[in-house]
């Protein structure tokens, strides 16, 4: 995200539906590249403790099974991008970073009493809208590619979107004599992309397998059972179910959970029971250095020990 993007160096290596968008927007490009960086270190995060650990992410744009077929999977990490790229141009935008855009508009609303509208916020309306017609680009992305999965992948990264749309909230800045709140200045502002992220897990856990089917004079994405709860516009939702995760199988996109560590004091998705899927663990003893027995002294440093502990460390079998 530091250089300075080239339209046949760099443009070009993207999918045909984003080679235009790069070449009408180079200024934009950074912003995107560290929204696709940040997806990753959040996807990683976020699923850290579970089977499937994102972390097939790290091979982008060389996805796997895992993340191309319309799973579960696929429908975050879609989603999270959708989310990423639209803040990071916001941001962009509010800090001066691109030249065609700036502070987001002021409320319409009136603020409240002993504040007022001011500041440079993010501008929500232009990230959203590039951000769109970059992310849903590389949804269309591929003539090989199933018109249900492209619909999927569109729809989820609307809900993307929509999650961080309504995560718009007022920041303010105090100003008065002595520290003192006396009058506020506020604007409107996105949060950090962990927040997005971890609304974004809870819908995955709650996710609709659906399918693309012919209602009406057009195909639509409708609940793949019939006594499923109705679709929404906040649903992610994906085609396939995934695998276990628990064994090895690049067909499915699998990595296993071999050589895993776990936690044998869990009862959640990273405990050694769950994690090693039945298979047991191994025990391992490892001797650790650490800081101990510190002291302060007047003035102004502090003075420790080193001591050796040992830890104890499970691995998946």
């Amino acid at each position: 995200s530091g250089v300075a993007w080239n339209e046949s160096q760099h443009c070009r290596l993207l999918v045909p539906e984003q080679l235009q968008l790069c070449r009408r927007h180079l200024e934009a490009m950074p912003s995107i590249v560290r929204a696709a960086r940040r997806t990753q270190e959040l996807c990683q995060r976020s699923f850290a403790d579970m089977r499937w650990n994102c972390s097939s992410i790290r091979r982008a744009p060389g996805f796997g099974p895992d993340l191309l077929t319309g799973t579960r999977e696929a429908a975050f990490v879609h989603a999270l991008a959708a989310a990423a790229v639209a803040q990071s141009i916001a941001r962009s935008c509010a800090s001066g970073e691109l030249p065609l855009c700036s502070c987001g508009p002021g409320p319409a609303e009136p603020p409240t009493p002993g504040s007022r509208w001011g500041g440079c916020g993010d501008n929500l309306s232009h990230g959203l809208q590039l951000g769109a017609a970059f992310t849903d680009g590389s949804a269309r992305a591929g003539t090989g590619t199933a018109p249900g999965l492209r619909a999927v992948n569109r729809h989820n990264g609307a809900v993307g979107r929509a999650v961080l749309s309504d995560s718009l909230d007022t920041r303010c800045k105090c100003h008065g004599v002595s520290g003192s709140c006396s009058v506020k200045t506020c604007w409107k502002g996105l949060p950090d992309l962990g927040e997005i992220a971890s609304d974004l897990k809870s819908r995955y856990l709650a996710a609709l397998k659906v399918t693309h089917r012919l209602v009406g004079p057009r195909k639509q994405l409708i609940p793949k059972e019939g006594d499923a709860r109705p679709l929404t516009e906040m649903d992610l939702v994906y085609l396939i179910n995934s695998p276990d995760y628990c064994s090895p199988n690049p067909q499915l996109g699998s990595l296993g959970t071999q050589d895993r560590p776990c936690n044998r004091s869990s009862v959640g998705s990273d405990s050694c029971d769950l994690l090693c899927c039945g298979r047991g663990y191994n025990t391992y003893t490892e001797e650790v250095q650490e800081r101990c027995h510190c002291r302060y002294h007047w003035c102004c440093s502090v003075v420790c020990r080193r001591c050796q502990r040992s830890l104890e460390r499970h691995v998946c079998k």
